[in-house]
């Protein structure tokens, strides 16, 4: 039988069926829902510095956990690396996940960053904020995220789903802090706001307001951040016709969100995964995070140098504890239906 596994630059496809690897190989088997091309050099990195190969199997967060519910415990994979604070609370409430003490991960890994348990590990976070058309919207009419939801802008804001997961764990940091009859008035304030059906993904929104289809909208940094490197004409036009705000969620700071990894309770090769997610703590893999996909990193000693992200200011980041978001996803997923924005 060939194995589904292919060499680290060509991931298979997720229809192939798996091959069982003998756990005394020196692999790793990794199931990432981040698809970035700059990850390749993560990997390549990772190889280059244990011996350790790394195959892929890469697909959406959604399409890997249904997955590994499938495999079950005949699953090959070692590590998931999955982006969201509700999909990792989401794949630990699954059981798929096994704990990792690790005192390397414990002293560089914030204890706001990872699972109180040991279950997963955060690796790089990124802001939800505010953009608004220059010239319509001023930041100072946006310095909350419950000005979307002020009469002053009906009509006039643009969002993705609010089922989807950066927006519900958006609504789930609201419920931690100001509790679920707020986070539904506040949900239901932003649906009558809106200026259009809740469609497409972030970058979608960014070009939203800058068409003057709406005049502020959500979106996540990284997405903002790859349209002030980009040297595409009408990419630039983008930024040039809107800006950024850092919005405070109760006083408390802007919101974030996190990518994350962890190791998977079948893991045949537990060794080199949990090896592998200390290196992605290390400053180099931080680095490459931050560098990548215009991320921050989660560990405070990483010195990093990324001109976009530099370009959007400095802000105070909310320090609520990640593993909260997903304590309340399934509650902020009621809320959500419940105000219609679907």
């Amino acid at each position: 039988m060939t194995s589904p596994f292919r060499p680290l630059l060509a991931a298979i496809a997720l229809a192939c069926a798996p091959f069982p690897a003998s756990a005394q190989d020196n692999v790793l088997n990794l199931y990432p829902a981040r698809h970035y091309q700059t990850d390749e050099a993560l990997y390549a990195d990772f190889t280059k510095a244990t011996g350790i190969r790394i195959n892929r199997i890469e697909a959406s967060d959604d399409q890997l956990l249904e997955r590994l519910k499938s495999e079950g415990a005949n699953s090959p994979a070692d590590v998931l690396l999955i982006v969201d604070a509700a999909r990792l609370a989401q794949a630990k409430e699954l059981g798929l996940f096994q704990p990792v003490r690790s005192k390397l991960l414990d002293e560089r890994v914030p204890a706001q960053f990872r699972d109180p348990d040991g279950a997963w590990f955060a690796y790089s976070t990124r802001a939800r904020v505010i953009v608004y058309a220059k010239g319509v919207v001023s930041p100072a009419d946006v310095a909350t995220y419950g000005a979307l939801a002020d009469p002053k802008l009906k009509g006039k804001v643009c969002t993705r789903s609010g089922s989807h997961p950066y927006n519900l764990s958006l609504v789930a940091a609201t419920i931690a802090h100001e509790g679920e009859a707020k986070a539904e008035a506040w949900a239901k304030g932003v649906v009558a706001n809106l200026a259009r059906k809740p469609q497409g993904g972030d970058t979608d929104q960014i070009k939203a307001v800058a068409a003057g289809e709406c005049a502020v909208a959500i979106t996540n940094t990284y997405y903002y951040a790859r349209l002030l490197r980009s040297q595409k004409p009408d990419e630039r036009e983008l930024v040039a016709k809107t800006g950024v705000a850092w919005p405070s969620l109760a006083g408390h700071g802007t919101h974030l969100n996190v990518s994350g990894g962890a190791v998977l309770k079948y893991a045949p090769h537990r060794e080199n995964a949990v090896r592998f997610l200390e290196y992605l703590a290390s400053d180099s893999a931080q680095r490459y995070f931050a560098d990548g996909n215009n991320e921050w990193p989660v560990v405070r000693t990483a010195k990093v140098s990324n001109p976009a992200l530099d370009a959007m200011g400095a802000f105070a980041a909310d320090p609520l504890p990640i593993a909260a978001l997903g304590r309340h996803a399934a509650t902020a997923q009621k809320v959500v239906d419940r105000a219609g924005w679907r």
